[in-house]
């Protein structure tokens, strides 16, 4: 583990700095199957260096040059494993590589075995590969029994999609028909559940293996076997040599979080470092809030990991570990505020403030918290100099610092807790990694309130609209190609999945043309130097699926830059490839990502502004629920507190408050992106940004607020008068709560004291009024 133990004060020379702990894959398989290889990847999208002392007989100089270089290394591992909490994406693509090589061999073999002919061999290796890639992601939890359920039911489903595939076959207008038909159905089930994602993408795959291979009843048989064989295998190594170890992801997910800590100094320390360039500072302030807003993302992995049997380090509780981390989180959230404080200034104590976080950003904690007292030493911060707001600021961050330290020297004894309630995590984690936007736009209503279909769910609203728009791209797509306008229903397909709202539908749709573009001059290049070169060839195929799930969920057009890459490869091994036919690919997907733009903007849209608008209110309910609790904490008096799982428990009610600014950053994530611009009339990111990191500055005040009322004494008249402040700002959110914002924007942008989101900020600032005087 890599977090400390808290502790009640630190002995600090000015009682008013006193900080409370956290206080707050024949030619008829060439024009066929081969391009859907490339686009199994998208179902993703659902989805150190040992310090030592320095050497003796080393000069000074050396030894302080030795020193930085091992800062440095530190410094620098800790950006790779806070880029990857747990190792997740590592895991999926090497996991999906491994299923998919493996797969290949052993249907190879299979085929060889059964003598089922170079035809049969290449539908048995293409079967084989496009079941581990989906098993390797549908299997991917840490739980046997579950992952048997799921992949019980793969060969049911390939069978359900290859049944109207065999039965259409030799007629065009019925195979189109039935393609429209099977695309509503894969979408719709997903209803039912996240395996139900999975299943209806495979009877998906199912359909199009027999619909455009002009499959025979006769060989149903024989491709279910290939399926069931894959199926088998996979399973296996899921359990096995891929198996997820909870505690072993848990663990590495806390070592990410540590490392978060440690690049939120960092930025801390290149703030203080600006002087006065203001354009620096300003981007400065920027990547200091991503680097909060990253660290809290870690935070709440650790939260659903928690929740998983035997994830929990012995002797800990998932209520000890939570507290643990809110604990950290809230001294990492007083060093940056005090940071932020301390700057635009060019002084003594700025410098000091600036080595103290390079030195925690550098694991260094020794040297920082001698720094830190240091700080607190100078002249100008003792006790009996009069309190300066810059005084203040440099106590604050010295005594966080110290808090840090303390926290981290006590790595493996867990706090002391009330482990009474058993313990329910505030957030399910989806395939190990936090949901996406359908949790939260699950609920919005369709724009367009005349229509009686705007109230069905969304996965019913996206089934029509990929019905709709499969059907124009094969209208469309024929036009450009008789054989190869599957390539537009692809895009179409996939544009809505794994998305919710137009504006994500529609920036999807078009990463897929910019990858797929990008991709084309990369392939054209790859596709020379391999030619002939079987191993080589077969190695940049591996390298660019793995490469290609690695980057997914950080960027969807660099995903399809490595599928069309893979594309390129397979063609040329078959000696299909040529570059009109990727500008053919190219073209017919960009016909796709359009009309699944027009069809998302126009048929039954989900709004964006509204998923904000309903996300920003259950964001404000559980700002109520919080305020509410710690005004009922400071009084001794829970009565007025309503019943239920973990209403009693600040910190769980912390952690949900946590939950809701993270899936209200997600969905507005096309308002604060500049991509948005083309999607969303009247935005202005930049604004959006502002916004949003004004809801990220509330969260940390109220988050050290709840902290600090577990240590604080409830008969005084200082902790009435507060839970007077508290009880007010809870009835504010709850109004905030219940009125929709005008035209679904974010309300954060109100000025006025007069407006209920003025009077919580003015409410906050006067809660947080003592710790800045």
């Amino acid at each position: 583990m890599q977090v400390g133990a808290p502790v009640e004060h630190l002995d600090v020379p000015d009682q008013h700095c006193r900080l409370p702990l956290y206080d707050g894959q024949g030619r008829r398989l060439v024009h066929g199957l081969l391009p859907i290889i490339g686009t199994m990847h998208v179902i993703v999208g659902i989805i150190p260096v040992v310090a030592g002392t320095p050497q003796a007989g080393l000069t000074v100089e050396e030894q302080g040059a030795e020193m930085a270089l091992r800062g440095w290394a530190r410094e620098s591992w800790d950006r790779v494993v806070a880029s990857d909490p747990g190792l997740h994406r590592l895991r999926m693509a090497l996991s999906a590589a491994a299923a998919m090589a493996t797969a290949l061999g052993l249907e190879y073999g299979y085929a060889r075995a059964t003598h089922a002919g170079t035809e049969g061999i290449v539908i048995a290796m293409l079967l084989g590969t496009v079941i581990a890639m989906i098993g390797s992601m549908a299997l991917a939890g840490p739980r046997a029994w579950p992952k048997v359920r799921i992949a019980v039911f793969f060969p049911i489903a390939i069978g359900a999609g290859m049944v109207p595939g065999v039965a259409v076959t030799g007629n065009a207008d019925l195979t189109l028909a039935a393609f429209v038909a099977v695309m509503f159905v894969a979408v719709y089930i997903r209803r039912f559940g996240q395996p139900y994602f999975f299943h209806g993408f495979m009877i998906w795959m199912g359909y199009f293996f027999a619909a455009f291979l002009h499959a025979r009843w006769s060989e149903m048989p024989s491709l279910l076997a290939d399926v069931a064989l894959a199926t088998g295998w996979v399973l296996l190594l899921s359990i096995t040599v891929l198996r997820t170890h909870p505690r072993r992801t848990l663990r590495r997910v806390l070592r990410a979080f540590d490392a978060r800590t440690r690049a939120v100094a960092r930025v801390c320390a290149d703030l203080l470092a600006t002087g006065s360039d203001e354009a620096r500072r300003a981007r400065l302030g920027r990547r200091l809030h991503s680097r909060q807003s990253r660290l809290a993302e870690a935070a709440l992995i650790v939260e659903g990991w928690s929740a998983e049997p035997e994830a929990l380090p012995p002797g800990w509780s998932a209520t000890a570990l939570r507290r643990r981390l809110l604990e950290t989180h809230l001294a990492v959230d007083e060093f940056a505020a005090a940071a932020k404080s301390l700057i635009p200034a060019d002084d003594r104590v700025t410098d000091e403030s600036a080595r103290i976080a390079g030195h925690l950003a550098r694991r260094e904690d020794q040297a920082a918290a001698s720094h830190a007292r240091r700080l607190l030493a100078l002249d100008r911060v003792g006790p009996d100099k009069a309190a300066h707001p810059r005084d203040v600021h440099a106590r604050r961050l010295a005594t966080a610092a110290l808090e840090y330290v303390d926290l981290a020297a006590r790595a493996d004894t867990p706090p002391e807790v009330d482990d009474a309630e058993e313990f329910s995590p505030a957030i399910r984690l989806a395939l190990g990694a936090l949901p996406g936007s359908p949790a939260v736009a699950g609920g919005v209503a369709a724009r367009g309130r005349w229509s009686p279909l705007s109230r069905i769910p969304l996965t019913t609203r996206q089934a029509i609209q990929v019905a709709v728009a499969g059907t124009l791209a094969i209208i469309a797509g024929r036009e450009l190609s008789q054989a190869r306008y599957y390539w537009a229903v692809i895009a179409t397909f996939i544009a809505f999945t794994g998305t919710a709202t137009r504006s994500e539908t529609s920036i999807k749709a078009g990463n897929r043309v910019l990858g797929t573009l990008l991709g084309f001059g990369v392939g054209l290049g790859l596709v020379h130097l391999t030619a002939g070169h079987t191993i080589w060839l077969l190695a940049v195929i591996v390298a660019s699926m793995s490469c290609g799930f690695y980057v997914v969920s950080v960027s969807y057009a660099g995903m399809i830059f490595f599928v069309t890459i893979m594309v390129s490869q397979l063609y040329s091994a078959l000696h299909e490839y040529s570059p009109d036919l990727i500008v053919l690919r190219l073209e017919e997907t960009a016909i796709g990502a359009a009309i699944g733009i027009a069809v998302a903007l126009v048929v039954l849209p989900t709004s964006t502004r509204d998923t904000v608008d309903v996300a920003s209110r259950r964001y404000f309910s559980a700002l109520a629920d919080l305020s509410r609790a710690i005004a009922a904490r400071l009084t001794g008096d829970r009565a007025d507190v309503a019943p239920g799982p973990g209403t009693r428990d600040l910190d769980a009610l912390t952690r949900a408050l946590d939950v809701r600014l993270q899936q209200l950053s997600l969905v507005a994530r096309p308002l604060t992106h500049s991509q948005g611009r083309a999607f969303i009339l009247r935005n202005d990111p930049v604004l959006a940004r502002q916004r949003i990191t004004m809801y990220a500055a509330v969260t940390r005040q109220i988050r050290r607020s709840a902290l600090a009322a577990q240590r604080s004494p409830s008969d005084t008249l200082e902790a009435a008068a507060l839970s007077q402040t508290y009880a007010a700002l809870a009835d504010v959110a709850a109004d905030l709560a219940e009125t929709p914002a005008r035209d679904g924007r974010l309300a954060i942008g109100a000025q006025s004291a007069a407006c209920p989101l003025g009077r919580v900020r003015g409410l906050m600032d006067e809660l947080t009024a003592p710790h800045a005087s």
